[in-house]
């Protein structure tokens, strides 16, 4: 892997993971189309992963400052007889809603690890992932009044929004598409549901990180590409923060629809050059 690769898998990590075109789906149609296999950037997959989880922290970095505050006190508030006192606060809600979102996102990848790990060697199966973000950025675009806060979040909502974060693991399906697309669904106003989308990747991206990064590193690192990885890490933190900055002004302006065109015609001349081929 050169450096130029490393650093257009980083661009591509960075922006897709946050804007709603699918970073899954890109990496791998970047990946065969520069003929690398899947087991031999694994370990630098993990790590533009990390990178995309910096450029959270930093955005986001008085909320989670927040969150970790307010978990502290339901500890002593569980500690002293209180309870767990949920609407206690807005982050503390919001912290709940979390970890509830969180669990069937989980179960889906555990229970289909090896169902979505065969989608990443197809194609067509990416141009589908990619037809279905654009259908679902549409249809956000396209909702009515949302007008919820996070107080207002139930809890069957933030399963939902679990459930298609949980579907996103497909390549080709936008994370942040595909939470977003469930937080507006649940009446969430379109700040809400950007900081809940964005938010709620940070135990995904981790767990995906803690459970890859045995078998990514247990054969070690090519040294020799060990200087790519990294000029590719800081480039998917970067153009992480980049994205996140725009998605924000993007779902507040209502200007989803420019996504769904683009992953429509990325699938199409993909498709187009499978039957060709």
């Amino acid at each position: 892997m050169t450096y130029i690769q490393a650093i257009i898998l980083g661009l591509i990590q960075g922006l897709a993971e946050f804007l709603p075109i699918s970073s899954s789906g890109h990496l791998a149609l970047l990946q065969y189309f520069f003929g690398i296999s899947g087991e031999s950037v694994l370990p630098f997959t993990v790590l533009l992963h990390l990178g995309t989880l910096i450029s959270v922290f930093i955005i986001y970095w008085k909320d989670i400052v927040d969150l970790v505050k307010e978990l502290v006190a339901t500890i002593r508030d569980l500690c002293t007889g209180k309870g767990l006192r949920i609407n206690a606060n807005p982050t503390r809600r919001m912290g709940f809603m979390i970890i509830v979102a969180t669990i069937p996102t989980a179960l889906i990848g555990l229970l289909f690890e090896d169902f979505f790990e065969g989608l990443y060697s197809s194609l067509v199966g990416i141009c589908l992932g990619l037809i279905f973000t654009g259908a679902i950025l549409l249809l956000a675009e396209r909702m009515g009044k949302q007008d919820k806060d996070i107080m207002s979040l139930k809890f069957r909502h933030a399963v939902f929004v679990g459930i298609m974060q949980g579907i996103a693991i497909c390549p080709g399906v936008s994370r942040s598409g595909s939470t977003l697309f469930g937080s507006l669904m649940s009446g969430l106003d379109r700040a809400t549901a950007v900081k809940f989308a964005f938010l709620i990747s940070i135990p995904s991206i981790l767990g995906s990180v803690i459970l890859e990064a045995p078998d990514a590193f247990a054969q070690g690192m090519d040294p020799a590409i060990i200087g790519p990885v990294i000029a590719g890490v800081i480039v998917a933190a970067l153009s992480g923060i980049f994205a996140i900055k725009a998605m924000i002004r993007v779902v507040t302006g209502k200007r989803l629809v420019g996504f769904s065109i683009y992953v429509w015609l990325v699938a199409i001349a993909v498709l187009g050059y499978v039957l060709v081929g």
